[in-house]
């Protein structure tokens, strides 16, 4: 793959994510976007990073079963490829915006700015 198609397969993924990101943010969050992870956590008695890094871990058992699928030569669609990678990616998003989330919080507890 060539520069070109690599930024244009880029562009592609990263508008996808943030429609899915979009569409599930109507579906599923409040005015908090991490609402659902923060429920989670207090029904799990986990952090919400924790709760959120354990639904994750579904779509990374996903991901690795469609690799497992390509190495014994099974046919994988490219829209299931899509709808898998799209839902780790989103997840990896979310992840980085809880740890943002927790890091700002805790420095707010020292008296202390996140940068």
């Amino acid at each position: 793959m060539n520069s070109k198609e690599f930024e244009a397969a880029l562009e592609q993924r990263i508008g996808k994510c943030k429609e899915v990101l979009g569409v599930k943010a109507s579906e599923y969050a409040t005015s908090d976007r991490l609402h659902n992870f923060k429920v989670a956590a207090v029904l799990q008695q986990e952090s919400p990073i924790k709760a959120l890094g354990g639904m994750m871990a579904k779509h990374t058992v996903s991901v690795y079963d469609l690799i497992k699928a390509e190495n014994r030569g099974e046919d994988v669609s490219i829209e299931l490829w899509d709808e898998k990678i799209g839902d780790h990616i989103n997840y990896l998003l979310l992840l980085w915006a809880a740890v943002i989330e927790n890091k700002t919080t805790e420095a707010a507890l020292r008296g202390e700015k996140v940068g």
